[in-house]
């Protein structure tokens, strides 16, 4: 009976954690270029209490696990508001595309947040605008918080390139 009995609450403690599985998300897409972007990820990833996860530089992905969604979301929104962007694997897990972008047609764009840690960032960010229509030019520069982008644009273009790029970022107030 003793045995029946442990046998028992062995297999409801086996059943309640693996009801209770962890939350993933895979986050394709994303700008991923180097060493420096790999330990960036693993140091905002770090900052969320119970999730763990990693960045691959070859396949420009994100991994993320943790005990349930919001805790996944928390770390999503820190990558996201450290200027990384990307496709979420898991449709529970939202990835932000709020840049503050109107759909207006500018000549000047001060953008901020974006991650730019080495040159290959900042080439990626010119190849960007560059396919936008009407951007003649931009100060990106490596390790900067923020730059501007000139000419003649549609600010949404513009951060949609971003994104697309895997980057994101804040048009800047003021």
């Amino acid at each position: 009976m003793k045995y029946f009995i442990a046998s028992l609450v062995a297999a409801v403690a086996l059943s309640l954690s693996a009801s209770a599985a962890d939350v993933s998300t895979k986050i394709t897409d994303s700008h991923v270029c180097c060493g420096s972007c790999v330990k960036a990820v693993a140091k905002i990833i770090a900052t969320v209490p119970g999730v763990t996860g990693a960045a691959d530089q070859d396949s420009s992905t994100i991994s993320l696990t943790g005990p349930d969604t919001a805790t996944v979301q928390k770390a999503t929104d820190a990558l996201v508001a450290s200027g990384f962007y990307g496709k979420s694997s898991n449709p529970d897990i939202k990835i932000s595309a709020d840049t503050g972008a109107k759909g207006e047609k500018v000549k000047s764009l001060k953008i901020e947040g974006v991650h730019i840690c080495c040159g290959h960032c900042v080439k990626d960010i010119n190849e960007a605008l560059n396919a936008v229509p009407g951007v003649t030019g931009n100060d990106a520069a490596k390790g900067a918080k923020s730059f501007t982008v000139t000419g003649d644009f549609t600010d949404k273009d513009v951060m949609d390139a971003l994104q697309k790029a895997g980057l994101t970022g804040k048009v800047a107030k003021g």
